[in-house]
């Protein structure tokens, strides 16, 4: 068995039959193979059949090796979650039973934390009239699935295409997720990871450090996007990833730059802050997990929520800068504003 390294690390995912998530996650820029395998239950060794019977406790799952500085570990989560039904306890669409039902394996505390925190969002984006079931459990052994079940979309694409297209998966997922992509993962060429402490005290202004790491607050209409009116994208400041947009900016008459929502909601991470003896929402960017701001119930239709973000956490890419900035992929809607 490979060994991870700092150049290539695992996850483990159960999402039903396992040809499809294998298929799903090989298409991932970033990802360098996966294995189709069997985890999580006590019997050594099972074979496809044994699992298949729902007696072993195993579920059918895949090992994703990635390369971390293409694509981070909160990244496979998004794209996770965006290829299952994580509200489904009983399986996976045509697939009934224990062994087909979805589940995060984390390998250590870290993954442990960022699994739950990502099913967290999930479950606060409210995007499921159902509550989601998907567990978040411990990796315990994985077995390697037999040789013909290795890249079997690949050895037998006619099979593999007949079956997920009858097993009611992409329909599901075109109802539920449209055309909206996970866009968390970098393009080619970008890495929204965050950046090591030096590099940050050389990159960040003195009040950009104390925002994004100290969780700090700027002064209210003294910072510089509170009344930016031109068109064009918001990213963080420490680790590039896209956050919002001035489509959905609004004069909050706080004096810090407001919107209704983000740009890309998996870029966001929103946790309970408990400082100042007061409960508020605090927000936070997923990859370089920098604290922007707080959301508050307040704010203007469709969706009735104010992002109050620091401007000092923040950086603004105007449209005419987008391609070049390599953000082209945003530059859409402000071409149909005209």
């Amino acid at each position: 068995m490979t060994k991870e390294t700092q150049e290539q690390k695992v996850a483990t995912f159960a999402g039903g039959c396992f040809w499809c998530i294998e298929s799903d996650f090989e298409k991932v820029p970033g990802v360098l193979k996966v294995i189709s395998g069997y985890t999580g239950g006590k019997k050594e060794n099972p074979t496809y059949e044994e699992v298949c019977s729902g007696r072993t406790g195993h579920l059918e799952a895949v090992q994703v090796w990635y390369d971390p500085a293409k694509v981070t570990y909160e990244q496979l989560l998004d794209i996770f979650w965006r290829h299952i039904d994580p509200t489904d306890g009983g399986g996976q669409f045509v697939d009934r039973g224990s062994q087909y039902r979805s589940a995060v394996f984390y390998h250590d505390e870290e993954q442990k934390r960022l699994a739950e925190r990502s099913l967290d969002a999930l479950t606060k984006s409210a995007k499921f009239a159902r509550p989601v079931a998907t567990e978040i459990l411990p990796l315990t052994k994985f077995y390697e699935a037999e040789d013909y079940h290795q890249d079997y979309y690949k050895k037998s694409p006619q099979r593999y295409q007949s079956y997920r297209s009858n097993s009611g998966r992409d329909s599901f997922l075109i109802k539920t997720w449209g055309n909206d992509k996970p866009k968390s993962a970098a393009p080619a060429g970008k890495s929204w990871a965050k950046p090591d402490e030096t590099t940050m005290k050389q990159k960040l202004t003195p009040l950009q450090y104390q925002v994004t790491q100290k969780e700090g607050t700027e002064p209210p209409f003294k910072n510089e996007f509170h009344d930016n009116k031109r068109e064009g994208i918001y990213v963080d400041i420490v680790s590039g990833e896209p956050l919002f947009s001035s489509r959905d900016k609004f004069d909050s008459g706080t004096g810090w730059p407001s919107f209704t929502k983000p740009l890309e909601p998996g870029n966001v991470v929103e946790r309970t802050d408990k400082n100042l003896f007061m409960v508020r929402t605090e927000v936070r960017s997923r990859n370089g997990d920098s604290h922007l701001g707080h959301v508050f119930p307040d704010g203007p239709a469709p969706t009735g929520r104010r992002f109050c973000m620091n401007s000092a956490a923040l950086r603004f890419i105007p449209k005419e800068d987008l391609e070049k900035e390599g953000y082209g992929e945003y530059l859409k809607p402000f071409k149909k504003q005209g």
